[in-house]
């Protein structure tokens, strides 16, 4: 369709008169005779176009209507380096570009010799340190937690018609999460749900990075490490191409216990039986209240630390029952055993079930053939066992089987594996008293919010994450995860406007 008409009756000059005239001429346009018969996404596209400039010209007259306005400061603003700025300069340009358009702000200048300028207008404003508008930046960050950079520029151009390289949005978003930790440490109101259980989940998943962004021991595995094949790795083989993001969630349960037959039910013990109604299973355990938090910079320990920061604020004076699950990493553990006595908290540590069940087909494996029908039931039986509470002898009996049928070193290779962690995590396996209780018995919390957070997001095909990007973006999916962008978003505006501009001024003065 044609460009603009223009409009019948100029409008008054002021500093609204471009929105008007774009207006007008944009009215005129739809009253046109080549918009009354155009289609209608011809139409909405027009006025997506040229609405977008009216919006612009409206944006720009509102500064304008401010800067006409803006009165000298008196007394003269007075630096943080105690200078006052005695001279003063109307007509100070800035650009800034927001959702609509490029617009100019202009304000007065306060100037001393020897020293920088300071801009009032700006603070009131708040105006960003960049040249792009807070409520661009936080389109670009949503849109970044929900898919990759490109796709996260492309969806803020087809939105708002801005073009953001790929460099320049990862550097934004690095800054738009930069108060995400300062955020969670300030005082919140204390969580006390009518459930008196809470749950702490702690799981690590990794994250392709590029060579620079490796953990030390990872990058020299990569470096040291050579492949037989040339297109693809050899099975034994490692990438050594990733780095752990450690994740916590912190949630409350109210219990539901349960037997062991409502986790694993008994087999029928003949044929005829398989036709009976099974008897129905308890439910286990919901979550609710969940909060979870993520880093790919941080290590195991200080994410714990994180996680029991959350659950404190929870229960402050720790009279509710504290349960951790976690897949039975010894440097967790210890962490998580350091960080409650520290705290003085009485933890009580759950293995997840999960694991414990591969360790016992790793077992099966010792004793049956590949696909043997047998070791379903077997494994059905020792698992039975576990969860009675029975651990340290199902171990012994994986050691006494492989020992009366006379297995070598590689036959009984899997029986010993499983043995030995049962015996080691034995002290946490107690699922008899976890189920009377009613507390769950795997970590499928964590793991969830570890696809979501990590594999939904960073596993996109070919993708190599740098440190502070990949932190970033684990940051802000947790904070929108936890339904707290908006809370945060004024969080950080507030920290944004101190830091860009409060802080350039002395205490005596505050700036309107």
């Amino acid at each position: 369709m044609s460009g603009y008409e223009e409009p019948a009756v100029p409008p008054p000059a002021g500093p609204f008169t471009e929105a008007r005239v774009r207006y007008f001429a944009l009215e005129a346009l739809l009253a046109g005779a080549e918009a009354r018969s155009g289609r209608h996404d011809e139409v909405e596209e027009l006025i997506d176009r040229h609405g977008r400039e009216v919006l612009r010209a409206l944006f720009q007259g509102h500064l304008d209507l401010r800067a006409r306005e803006e009165e000298r400061a008196d007394p003269p603003p007075v630096g943080a380096d105690g200078v006052t700025r005695t001279r003063t300069e109307r007509g100070h340009d800035r650009r800034l570009v927001s959702q609509f358009g490029q617009v100019t702000v202009s304000r007065h200048a306060y100037r001393a010799a020897g020293v920088g300028n300071l801009h009032p207008a700006d603070a009131a404003l708040n105006l960003p340190a960049g040249l792009y508008s807070h409520t661009l930046a936080r389109r670009l960050a949503l849109e970044v937690t929900r898919g990759s950079f490109d796709d996260a520029v492309d969806a803020v151009a087809r939105a708002t018609g801005q073009v953001l390289g790929k460099r320049l949005a990862v550097e934004l978003v690095r800054g738009l999460a930069a108060d995400v930790d300062a955020f969670y440490a300030q005082a919140r109101p204390e969580v006390s749900p009518a459930g008196r259980l809470l749950v702490l989940q702690f799981d690590g998943k990794g994250i392709v990075m590029r060579p620079e962004a490796l953990r030390p021991a990872t990058a020299k595995a990569a470096g040291a490490a050579t492949h037989r094949l040339s297109t693809r790795l050899s099975p034994g083989e490692k990438a050594n191409r990733k780095r752990m993001a450690e994740i916590a969630v912190v949630h409350d349960i109210t219990p539901a216990p349960r037997t062991v037959d409502d986790v694993i039910a008994r087999r029928p013990r003949s044929k005829a039986g398989a036709d009976e109604t099974p008897r129905p299973r308890a439910d286990g355990p919901k979550a609710t209240g969940k909060w979870l938090t993520a880093s790919v910079v941080d290590d195991i320990a200080t994410v714990i630390t994180a996680g029991f920061d959350e659950a404190e604020r929870r229960d402050p004076h720790h009279q509710r029952t504290w349960v951790v699950l976690v897949d039975g990493n010894n440097t967790q553990i210890e962490a998580i055993r350091t960080e409650a006595t520290r705290r003085k908290a009485a933890v009580t540590i759950v293995v997840d079930f999960v694991h414990v069940l591969e360790y016992i087909w790793t077992a099966a494996w010792s004793f049956f053939d590949k696909g043997d029908p047998d070791a379903e039931d077997w494994v059905h039986a020792q698992a039975r066992g576990v969860l009675a509470g029975r651990a340290k002898a199902i171990a012994s009996g994986f050691r006494r089987r492989a020992t009366r049928n006379h297995y070598n070193a590689t036959e009984r290779k899997g029986a010993d594996t499983a043995a030995d962690y049962l015996d080691a995590k034995a002290s946490y396996l107690r699922y008899d008293l976890a189920l009377a209780n009613g507390w769950p018995i795997a970590t499928g919390v964590v793991e969830g919010s570890c696809r979501h957070l990590v594999k939904d997001r960073f596993d996109i095909t070919g993708a190599r994450w740098g440190l502070d990007g990949a932190e970033a973006v684990l940051l802000l999916r947790a904070v929108v995860t936890n339904g707290d962008f908006d809370a945060y978003w004024a969080y950080h505006l507030d920290q944004e406007q101190h830091r860009n501009h409060h802080s350039k001024f002395a205490e005596t003065y505050t700036p309107t």
